[in-house]
């Protein structure tokens, strides 16, 4: 039974492969229509099942799109769509695992601030600087978390990398700032968060990426530190 289920999930497993090539080879563009069911498990030589597995596991991943009455599309892959599982991990994870996404974070959110530091628009450059205002008028927690994640979203949208942008919004969920927040909002996380994000938009509006980098990196960083020093997992 296990041998089976085991030869199962390897047929499914190169079924997706297939699947995905045959996007990769533009012989399913996006937005596309696939074939039925019947005739891609005839064309790629296995069984319905595996082929009906292999399309729920694509639809899952966002690679994938059933239309009621329709039929199996091609999405337009776009880059958040397609790591929108991606969050999830950020959600779940804890101890360690948390730790190493926020180092992954750390790193990105740099590049992405330094990159924004030399495109960004005045009118960009204006929204990220509502955000930082919003956030040194209140002292509401909610409010505060709100804002800060518009802060780094507008700055990753004006880095323009949108796969960037995408992996960034999966590590910066509001539920994983939440639990991060819970705890760091004890230790004089409002003020301190506060320079941190004035020190950002400086540099942002400065045009200076190095300066923008360092900022952002030591932002991310200190939460890091934080969370490093708890004694059981987040």
């Amino acid at each position: 039974m296990e041998q089976a289920s085991a030869q199962k999930g390897t047929v499914t497993q190169r079924a997706i492969e297939q699947i995905k090539a045959m996007i990769a080879e533009g012989l399913l563009e996006p937005g596309g229509r696939l074939p039925t069911e019947r005739d891609l498990a005839a064309q790629l030589g296995i069984s319905r099942s595996s082929m009906r597995e292999a399309i729920r596991a694509l639809t899952v991943l966002g690679v994938l799109e059933a239309r009621h009455g329709s039929g199996i599309y091609v999405t337009q892959l776009e880059a958040g769509d397609l790591l929108e599982t991606f969050g999830v991990v950020a959600d779940l994870s804890r101890g360690p695992s948390l730790v190493e996404l926020l180092e992954v974070r750390r790193v990105l959110e740099s590049t992405a601030t330094a990159l924004a530091a030399a495109r960004i628009s005045d009118s960009q450059l204006a929204a990220v600087h509502g955000h930082l205002a919003a956030m040194e008028a209140t002292d509401d927690p909610e409010e505060i978390l709100f804002h800060d994640l518009a802060f780094h979203r507008e700055i990753a949208a004006a880095a323009g990398n949108g796969t960037m942008a995408a992996i960034l919004e999966g590590l910066s969920s509001r539920t994983f700032r939440a639990r991060v927040w819970r705890g760091y909002e004890q230790q004089d996380a409002f003020a301190r968060t506060r320079r941190e994000h004035a020190r950002i938009y400086e540099a942002l509006a400065a045009r200076d990426p190095e300066a923008a980098r360092s900022a952002a990196a030591a932002h991310v960083g200190e939460v890091e530190v934080w969370l490093r020093g708890q004694p059981g997992p987040s």
